[in-house]
This record gives structure tokens, sequence and C-alpha cells, in this order.
């Protein structure tokens, strides 16, 4: 299975990403090890949701909706939570 995923970081309530993996616990680890220098600044991340397809090709067509205009709408619409400024870590 290949996954599309969201996260949402921890402290930084605006701040979500979208990728593709085909082991989503390994890639959340590297996330919040801080392995990935797209997320590397807002880490601890969450895992939002996530989505299995069993085509690749499929998958990767998914993540790239969800990263341009009408995905990015679809997704705060249907998955993220309105938040203003970052969360105290304390």
């Amino acid at each position: 299975m290949t996954y599309v995923y969201l996260i949402e970081s921890v402290y930084y309530l605006d701040h979500h990403y979208v990728g593709v993996t085909d082991d989503l616990r390994e890639r959340l680890s590297q996330h919040n090890e801080g392995k990935s220098p797209h997320t590397r600044k807002f880490k601890p991340w969450n895992l939002v949701s996530y989505i299995a397809f069993a085509d690749e090709r499929t998958a990767y067509a998914f993540e790239k909706y969800l990263k341009n205009g009408s995905g990015k709408t679809f997704l705060k619409r249907h998955f993220l939570r309105a938040h203003s400024g970052p969360r105290s870590p304390l």
C-alpha cells in the first residue's frame, strides 16, 4: 500500500504537511526526528489523517491534488481546525 498522509505541528497548529510513503510509521518518526528539511522547524508532528492506495500512481496524483489550490481548500474544509498562532509547549 502507498499512503498519502496529513500531519500537523503540535505547537504551531497552522503548519501542516502532506506527503506520500510506503511506511507511515517510519515516515512520521523521520518527521519527528527532524530528518526532513521541510518539516524540521515545526516538529513534533501529529498524524491528522491518511488514505491508503493500492496503486502508487494514484497516491502521487492525490498528493499533488492536495498540494494545489482546490486541494488545500478541501483539506481546510474537511480535515483542519481553525487556529491562531503557536501553542505553548507547556
